[in-house]
């Protein structure tokens, strides 16, 4: 009996640990790159009005001047610092931005997860209020409200850009509850007496959070560059400072035709480096729902190799007999 040896290859999965695995889309540059870049104007929303140098409303008689050590982005028409309005707008941008998709995601949630899952007459209730609600435009709905109301707040215009757009969330959020209702985790909680709300929480709920987040980012983006418009066109407060109130007066006052390029540019990469940030993370976050998608947000799957040496017994083949005898030689052409 022979011993012979041979490699045995163990191939280990270095996958993140599970509790870890939720916000693996994180590992991904573009929503870190998109996360970033939101960190930076969240702060900037904060902390804008401590650290304006000068007041957005204060005049001087440094008249249109360019970037300089003193005003960074130069000064308008009337001697405001632009660097101040723009630090101070960032607050009214995210803060209808935010307060719009976070309004929009609950109104989708509450009627798009309740339709699909109740059916029935509730089910046509609820699609037929969101088709409605889907057909209604949100700008010339505002225009509108605002010719009747004296202070078009951020608060206002939040609430009118969220009750105009939270229909196409609650459509998508229908069609994947439909999915979801009939499985068999489903059933089986409603087999055990589950209530119906526990069932729609802890078993639909879960699985629907990255198509309710990627939902919500888009809100956040229709409804920042919906506040930007509504204040560029000057149907919104331009007594309240945000970047369309900027590009609003740099318009107004023909910034272009004086080249006063740097009245309305900062505000307008604020606006360009925004919309990046929030479409890089809907990127990341339709990478991790949607495999096909998957790169370095989770997909990948290092492997490593750890060779080692399992003796193995085994019997020698078997030697044939050597043939006996002379052998035969073949005749000669």
């Amino acid at each position: 009996m022979s011993v012979t040896t041979t490699t045995d290859v163990v191939v280990t999965d270095a996958a993140p640990a599970a509790s870890r695995a939720r916000l693996r889309f994180l590992r991904g540059g573009k929503t870190r790159t998109g996360l970033l870049i939101l960190a930076f104007f969240v702060v900037l929303a904060v902390a804008g009005p401590w650290l304006a140098p000068y007041d957005p409303d204060a005049m001087s008689d440094q008249l249109l001047q360019p970037p300089s050590a003193e005003h960074w982005f130069g000064t308008t028409q009337t001697g405001q610092d632009v660097l101040s309005q723009i630090l101070v707008g960032t607050r009214g941008v995210l803060l209808v931005g935010f307060l719009a998709g976070i309004l929009a995601t609950v109104l989708s949630v509450l009627i798009g997860v309740s339709a699909g899952f109740l059916g029935g007459a509730a089910d046509e209730l609820l699609s037929m209020l969101s088709n409605i609600f889907l057909v209604i435009p949100g700008l010339p709905l505002i225009i509108i409200i605002a010719s009747f109301v004296e202070d078009t707040g951020d608060l206002l215009i939040a609430s009118v850009i969220a009750l105009t757009s939270w229909a196409w969330g609650a459509r998508v959020l229908r069609a994947q509850t439909l999915s979801l209702r009939r499985r068999d985790y489903v059933e089986a909680a409603r087999a055990t007496g589950e209530s119906t709300w526990r069932i729609i929480l802890f078993e639909v709920m879960p699985n629907l959070t990255a198509v309710i987040a990627s939902g919500f980012v888009g809100t956040v983006i229709f409804a920042v560059l919906s506040e930007i418009t509504l204040a560029f066109i000057g149907v919104a407060d331009i007594s309240h400072w945000n970047w369309g109130t900027v590009l609003f007066w740099a318009q107004s006052n023909q910034a272009l035709a004086q080249g006063a390029w740097w009245w309305f540019v900062p505000a307008g990469l604020c606006i360009a480096l925004l919309g990046t940030a929030l479409s890089l993370i809907n990127f990341g976050i339709d990478e991790f729902v949607n495999p096909r998608l998957r790169t370095a947000t989770g997909a990948s799957r290092k492997v490593r190799m750890r060779v080692g040496f399992t003796p193995v017994a085994r019997t020698a083949p078997p030697v044939a007999p050597e043939p006996t005898g002379t052998p035969s030689k073949e005749p000669s052409a």
